[in-house]
């Protein structure tokens, strides 16, 4: 006995269902517009529907988008139901390798004859048992207008990507991303070193088995879209995030700080492709806080910006990843730093709120303190200030604030954000005399504060403001005589407190620039 083939139920371009089996003989044909032996066969399938269309239901089954479908009746004349396969769901159920594929069916579903490609003798002869079917004299045909045979082309359910993705849908499997096959010859390694896919170390390989393990860390689908990644504009599904995060080393844990901090680059407010894509060397710098920083383990106290905490490496290195292997930005491509620094494979730490005097940054920026976020700022690489013998806060503050004016340059005075990391000996020092953040930041903005005369380019020094900015005339004396503060605001200065109880050493990432062509620091909320 024949068995009947699968079943379906697609959408006519009115929108109206058409169901198979109909309890009709049916003439199904597969194919698509880009496909020349698919548009050869397109008026003889037109032919059979206006002639045997009485009896026998003759649908084109297009693999194509909308607009393609309606442009391919217009341009072909079809009246026939053309049917919405574009999701490529029963091409794959029906195991199509070419199209075009005319599959010839009864009543109840079962296969009478099927062909792919195009052969003269072989429409001949589905003509003639379709007059044998329906009872109706077959159409007078030109067959000497037609080639005796031409090849039919790939369809598109078995394209690179999509196959993948259409047995996994057909499976129930959330993976959807494409698969790389290696020979089994081949160092796994040294292949995805091969294929630009790391940051330069080596990376693990995302096994199916470990990306759905890591997918087991967010209640989020897999196929949800976390941002639109500059400068491909390629959309980040959380499956890609987690292929990412598998390759960077990440616990599944890890997985919700990796998304909150891709959806906080991904804004227009960020700007990742211009941090990724100037010369300056700028690199998202992510700082955690709430409750997770406990939970997953992350380091906020001894060496807590340094190496050896796999969840502070893991989750600044799959972000890193994430903006290389889907967005597309990689060194001697878009980016392109004059010198770059480690912190563009990874730079990530956790606030250590526990020992700080003062609100965590993430309360600042107007959570609660019992949400987990993630606060990305733009920024080259740390600089140490070392004040071993400061007892009083004015001393001490008066010291960072001077450690802070080398930053991009002496002269460069009115700049943008800055992240201070206090460490706990010094946050001891300023808490002892009451000091709160803003007393800290208008004591660095005092300090740093210099007659604009003192920051003009000169002979010694060619950087800093320059006389042309003022107009033919110069600055006036009142201008010279302007105290200009080492930062636009105290609100670019950003502080929080992290690191070991022993040493008095604070540290400072300098910022990018502001405005509409720089960065802002954006915070979200990580949600499991």
């Amino acid at each position: 006995m024949t068995e009947s083939l699968p079943h379906f139920s697609l959408d006519d371009a009115d929108g109206a269902a058409r169901t198979f089996p109909s309890g009709r003989h049916a003439l199904l044909c597969f194919v698509k517009q880009d496909c020349p032996t698919c548009l050869l066969s397109l008026p003889l399938i037109e032919a059979a529907h206006v002639a045997f269309g009485g009896a026998v239901d003759v649908w084109v089954i297009a693999q194509d988008d909308a607009m393609t479908r309606a442009a391919m009746a217009e341009v072909h004349g079809l009246t026939l139901p053309l049917l919405d396969d574009s999701a490529l769901a029963v091409s794959f159920a029906y195991d199509l390798d070419t199209v075009p594929t005319i599959i010839l069916a009864d009543g109840s579903g079962a296969e009478l004859r099927q062909f792919v490609g195009f052969a003269k003798a072989d429409w001949q002869s589905l003509f003639a048992e379709l007059a044998s079917i329906s009872g109706v004299v077959p159409p007078e045909i030109d067959w000497s207008a037609y080639p005796e045979m031409r090849p039919g082309c790939g369809s598109k359910s078995v394209e690179p990507g999509i196959a993948e993705r259409l047995a996994a849908e057909s499976s129930g499997s959330p993976l959807r991303a494409r698969r790389i096959e290696i020979a089994e010859s081949d160092d796994v390694f040294e292949f995805m070193f091969d294929q630009g896919l790391t940051d330069g170390l080596p990376v693990v390989p995302p096994t199916p088995e470990l990306v759905l393990r890591m997918l087991g860390g967010t209640k989020r689908g897999a196929q949800d879209v976390v941002a639109i990644v500059a400068p491909n504009m390629a959309p980040a599904t959380v499956e890609k995030v987690a292929v990412n995060a598998v390759m960077a080393g990440c616990k599944p844990e890890y997985l919700p700080v990796v998304i909150a901090a891709l959806e906080a680059v991904c804004t227009d407010e960020f700007n990742i492709h211009g941090v990724n894509s100037t010369t300056w060397g700028a690199t998202p710098t992510l700082v955690v806080s709430g409750p997770i920083r406990q939970r997953i383990g992350m380091n906020m106290g001894l060496n807590a910006l340094g190496q050896g905490n796999r969840a502070n490496s893991t989750i600044g290195r799959a972000l890193k990843l994430v903006l290389r292997n889907v967005g597309g930005a990689k060194p001697y491509g878009t980016e392109r730093p004059t010198l770059g620094w480690p912190g563009r494979i990874t730079s990530c730490f956790a606030e250590w709120e526990e020992r700080s005097p003062w609100e965590p940054l993430h309360v600042e920026r107007g959570f609660r303190a019992d949400e987990s976020v993630v606060t990305v700022i733009a920024t080259e690489g740390p600089h140490q200030i070392a004040d071993q013998v400061s007892r009083a806060a004015h001393a001490l503050g008066g010291s960072i604030g001077l450690g802070l004016e080398a930053f991009w340059h002496p002269k460069s005075h009115n700049q943008g954000d800055i992240l201070l990391v206090i460490c706990p000996e010094h946050a001891d020092t300023l808490a002892r005399d009451g000091w709160t953040k803003a007393d800290l930041r208008a004591r660095i903005q005092r300090i740093t504060s210099r007659p604009m005369r003192d920051l003009l380019g000169d002979d010694e020094s060619g950087e800093g403001y320059q006389r042309a900015w003022f107009g033919a005339a110069g600055p006036t004396e009142a201008q010279l005589d302007t105290l200009v503060p080492k930062f636009r605001g105290p609100e670019y200065i950003h502080i929080v407190v992290a690191g070991s109880e022993a040493g008095k050493f604070s540290t400072a990432y300098g910022g990018w620039v502001l405005g509409p062509i720089g960065s802002n620091p954006v915070s979200r909320r990580i949600e499991d």
